[in-house]
Parts: C-alpha cells; sequence; structure tokens
C-alpha cells in the first residue's frame, strides 16, 4: 500500500496528509494532536464492538435466518457510524478561508485540493468500516455462502456483504455532500454558515432516529408483508440489506424493488455529491475569501434574554452563541448529545411498544440517569476548549465579581442548558409510566442529580467558559470509554435498582431524598469555600516535569564493571 501510494503526485500526497491531521479536530480528542495515536484508539473501541459481535457464533451454530438478521444489524449500525462521522467531519471536504489563502497562491490545481480533501475524508471513514466488519463479514460470508452449497457461494456472499458496506457508506457520505454543496452554492456564505450549524445537528439527530426507531424485520418474510412497506421506504438499511442479498442471489423476488431502490439513491447521491463539489470548487472559492464570515448584524431587534443577574446573563449568553457560531465548540457537544438523544430515542421506542401504563423501570431509570450525567460532563468539557483570544483578553481586563460569582453563574448555565432540558424531556418520557407519584418521586431524584454532577464537575474549575487557554493532549478516548463501562455504569445500575426497590416506601425514600440534598447541600458550600480563596486563571500552562538523560544508571554499570 506504501508503494501504491508513492506512485501519486508529490502534491496531492503532501496536501492529503495535511488534510488528514484535519478532518476531525485532533487538539480536542487527541492524545498530544497525533493523528495516528488518535486513529488507533479510534479503531480500538470499533474493533473491540466487533469482536463483542463475533463471539456469538463461536459458541453456537448460527442459522440462515439468524445471520441474516446478524448482516442487517451490521448494515445498520455501520450507517449510524459512517452517518455521525460524516457530521463530526462537517465541512471537511469544502475548502475553508486558511485553505484558499494559503494553497491559492500556489501552483496546486483545485482538483488536486478536492481530491485530496475527499480521499482524506474517505479514509477516516474506510477505517470505520473496516474495523467494525473485518470479523462478522467472514462468520456471514461462511453461513450465508453455503446456502449455495460451494466455496465459491462464500467467496459471493465475501464480496457482496463489503460492496453492499461500501455502497451503503457512500449513499449517506453523498448524500451529506449533496445538501451542504447545493447549500453553499444557492445561499450567501455569512448565511450558509448559519444554516450549516443547524443542519449538522438536524443530521445528527436524523441518523439517530432512523437507527434507533426502525422496526425489527428480521425475515423476508415480515419485510415482505403490505403493511411494512411504508416502514421500508423510510429506512435506507432496508434498501442496501436487500442490495446485498440480491447480489447474494438470496433475495426473493417480490422484494426486488427494495434493491432497486438501493440503486437509484446511490445514483442519484454520487451524482449529486459530484456536482455538488466540482461547482463549489469553481465558484465558491473567491467567495469564501472576499465574503466575511459569522459577523454580529448591523440592524433589526437585538433582544436577549435574561437568565438572572447581569454576569449570569453575560456568562449564559456568551456560552449559546459559543456553542452556535463555533464548529468546534458545536460539534464537541453535539457528540454528547448526540448520546443522550440516543438514549431518549431508545426510551420512546420501548413506550410506544408497550401496551399498558406500568409502574417505572430499572431500564427507565437509568437510562435518565446516564442522560444527565452525559449532558451535564460534557457540557463541563466543552466549557474547557477556547473559542478566542479576543474573548479571553476582553473577559480578563474586565473582571469586576469575585471567583465565587463567576462559578456560581457557570454554575447556573451548566443547569440551565443541560440538566434542565434533560429533566424536561425525562419528565416528558415518564408520562408513559404510572403512578404519578412514582414518576414525581424519581424526577426529584433526578433534579437533585443534576445538582449533584454539576458541582462535581465544576470542582477546581476556577475560569470563565469557552475563555482558558487549552492544552492538548489530555482526553484518552479509550480510558474513558472503558472507565465509564468498568466504573460509572455499574454504580448507576445499583443506583437505579435501589431507588426502584425504595419508591413505595416513604422512610428508606426519605433517607435517600436527604443523603442526596445531603450531598448537593456539600458539594456547594466545598466549591463556594474553595472559590473564596481561588483566583480565576485564563492560560492553562503544562506541568513542570524535569527531564532526565538516563545517565546515572550508565555510569553505575561502568563503574561496577570498571571499564
Amino acid at each position: 500500500m506504501r508503494k501504491l501510494f508513492e506512485y501519486l503526485p508529490l502534491q496531492f500526497r503532501v496536501v492529503y496528509r495535511q488534510f488528514l491531521l484535519r478532518v476531525i479536530d485532533l487538539e480536542a480528542l487527541s492524545i498530544q494532536a497525533d493523528v495516528t495515536r488518535f486513529l488507533g484508539q479510534f479503531a480500538g473501541v470499533l474493533l473491540m464492538i466487533s469482536l463483542i459481535y463475533s463471539l456469538g457464533p463461536l459458541f453456537h451454530v448460527v442459522t440462515f435466518s439468524q445471520a441474516l438478521q446478524m448482516e442487517q444489524s451490521l448494515i445498520s449500525m455501520t450507517m449510524l457510524v459512517i452517518g455521525l462521522i460524516t457530521v463530526v467531519s462537517w465541512d471537511a471536504a469544502f475548502p475553508d478561508r486558511r485553505d484558499v489563502l494559503v494553497l491559492a497562491p500556489l501552483p496546486i490545481a483545485p482538483r488536486t485540493i478536492l481530491c485530496a480533501k475527499v480521499a482524506a475524508s474517505v479514509a477516516i471513514l474506510g477505517i470505520a468500516v473496516l474495523t467494525l466488519n473485518t470479523l462478522p463479514s467472514i462468520e456471514c460470508a461462511v453461513v450465508l455462502g453455503t446456502h449455495h452449497g460451494s466455496y465459491g457461494g462464500v467467496l459471493r456472499s465475501f464480496a457482496a456483504y463489503w460492496f453492499t458496506l461500501a455502497a451503503a457508506s457512500a449513499f449517506l457520505y453523498c448524500s451529506v455532500l449533496t445538501v451542504q454543496g447545493f447549500s453553499a452554492l444557492l445561499l450567501p456564505r455569512r448565511v450558509f454558515l448559519r444554516l450549516s450549524a443547524i443542519l449538522q445537528l438536524v443530521a445528527f439527530g436524523l441518523f439517530l432516529a432512523a437507527y434507533f426507531l426502525q422496526p425489527d424485520l428480521p425475515t423476508y418474510a415480515l419485510m415482505a408483508a403490505p403493511e411494512n412497506h411504508q416502514a421500508l421506504m423510510r429506512f435506507p438499511c432496508f434498501w442496501f440489506f436487500a442490495l446485498g442479498d440480491e447480489l447474494n442471489g438470496t433475495l426473493p423476488p417480490a422484494l426486488m424493488w427494495l434493491a432497486w431502490r438501493a440503486w437509484i439513491g446511490l445514483g442519484f447521491a454520487v451524482s449529486g455529491a459530484a456536482a455538488s463539489l466540482l461547482l463549489c470548487y469553481v465558484r465558491t472559492l473567491r467567495k469564501t475569501v472576499e465574503e466575511p464570515d459569522l459577523v454580529p448584524a448591523a440592524g433589526g431587534l437585538h433582544w436577549a434574554p435574561h437568565f438572572g443577574s447581569s454576569l449570569q446573563t453575560a456568562i449564559a449568553l456568551f456560552c449559546i452563541r459559543s456553542l452556535t457560531r463555533s464548529r468546534q465548540h458545536r460539534v464537541a457537544f453535539a457528540f454528547y448529545l448526540a448520546i443522550v438523544f440516543a438514549i431518549a430515542l431508545s426510551l420512546v421506542r420501548t413506550a410506544l411498544a408497550a401496551s399498558v401504563h406500568g409502574p417505572p423501570t430499572m431500564d427507565f431509570m437509568l437510562c435518565t440517569f446516564l442522560m444527565m450525567s452525559f449532558a451535564v460532563v460534557g457540557l463541563r468539557n466543552v466549557f474547557s476548549l477556547p473559542i478566542s483570544l479576543t474573548a479571553n483578553w476582553v473577559l480578563r481586563i474586565t473582571q469586576l465579581h469575585p471567583t465565587q460569582k463567576y462559578l456560581a453563574a457557570t454554575r447556573w448555565s451548566l443547569i440551565l442548558f443541560a440538566a434542565l432540558p434533560v429533566w424536561i424531556g425525562s419528565a416528558l418520557l415518564s408520562f408513559s409510566f404510572r403512578p404519578l407519584h412514582e414518576i414525581a418521586a424519581h424526577l426529584a431524584v433526578l433534579a437533585l442529580l443534576g445538582f449533584i454532577f454539576a458541582d462535581l464537575s465544576l470542582i477546581g474549575f476556577y475560569k470563565v467558559p469557552f475563555t482558558c487557554s487549552y492544552l492538548p493532549g489530555k482526553s484518552n478516548i479509550q480510558f474513558v470509554f472503558w472507565g465509564f463501562l468498568a466504573l460509572f455504569l455499574p454504580l448507576a445500575m445499583l443506583g437505579a435498582e435501589y431507588e426502584r426497590r425504595v419508591l413505595n416506601d416513604p422512610v428508606r425514600f426519605s433517607c435517600v431524598i436527604g443523603a442526596l440534598v445531603a450531598v448537593a447541600l456539600g458539594l456547594w458550600a466545598f466549591n463556594r469555600y474553595r472559590a473564596k480563596s481561588a483566583v480565576l486563571y485564563f492560560e492553562e500552562l503544562p506541568e513542570e516535569v524535569i527531564t532526565t538523560l538516563g545517565l546515572t544508571k550508565h555510569i553505575l554499570i561502568t563503574e561496577a564493571t570498571g571499564s
């Protein structure tokens, strides 16, 4: 592969490496902003998911129908992963102001820039597809290939499976590019940048909703039923599942129309993406430089809501504008919101499937706990990323209040934009349970947990959100992922089980509420006491580490040997 890469033009190779470093914001996500280590961590998580999927067939014989169900599930998961990566790497295939200003004076053709950007984005998608489906693809090919009764059938099933994954990934990726490209062509740049933020969040929700709300139709008989045709037409994962089975030769004639739907959708998506990309690189390069980015409007009605005191209102409005105008912060927070939204969608699907209103279950309590924790911790992590040095210096020279006032305003913003929306969403989801007094009791517990998570995340956070300089290299995807599974998830499960048992016991439940109130007040008092003697900081400095050359050990060994 390296030798084949060396045959490509030198300009393409150099530009491709630079664009690969910028597909995802590595300063916020990777260790020491190293693309190799980041991609290694990302592939490791997906490989573990792939291994979990592959453990089942190792312990029992998989039937033909079970292999079809496994294939359908893997196609749906792959499309979800590809969709989320495409949204995270939003605008990665289109030139920005830095690309035009740096590369335009150089003798580099626009087609070289276009090919390098697309290749960098496709490389990330290829890593995701390969690591997620390597082991399951072999198992599915063996089981489905035996249906033909020959080794050639296994090879045919393997090739059909991977072509289906490539087609489904290209469909999602090209669909997003088509929407972005024609929006950039038809709209002024300032309007496009504002609309792009909305489209990005809508795409997050759309991909997650399509995955969690799609019906369970694991057999050909269910898919061929007339009452399920509307669902088959709405969810593209069924289109490409039928496409793969058509290539494998196992698709019934009654479902052939579904495979043709996949071919038509793929053709429109690829054609639209190619046209939009070519037109954007021809027509919008000059507009990218000449037209300004997001700036405050010169006229019109200027009104802003009040969120308490003047300081609380100022910090809350600054948080709102940072999240809406900054792509870096929007993507980082949308990652956590995607997890919250996915959990909420799973609850909605469970509530829709239930025919009677029963008492709140342990799964419902656990899901609301996870939603609250992800929302609060996610927004707290986004607070650490600076938006601009201008905000840093403006807030530094205008510090008119003591540190505890800023900490209180930050806590209020955290509760207002993370804990409160989750609590309202949980209250709406709880209407499918009865009795109402148990729902009210659980919502009281959830509100107290929101205050506790907010104060826990603000311990030592003596800075204004989005202003302090950030040192990259502190986050570790695998450490956070496995630490959550090993520590927080078991504790949340134990807490949900204990709450379910004490809901109908007034004495024990009062003790639980009293303990949570005591913890919340204790953390609030602790943060307030520490903030009185703390100083706001706007520069995050690295720790002073003494680096040695390791000569002492060598000298001792030399003296001991006498040489």
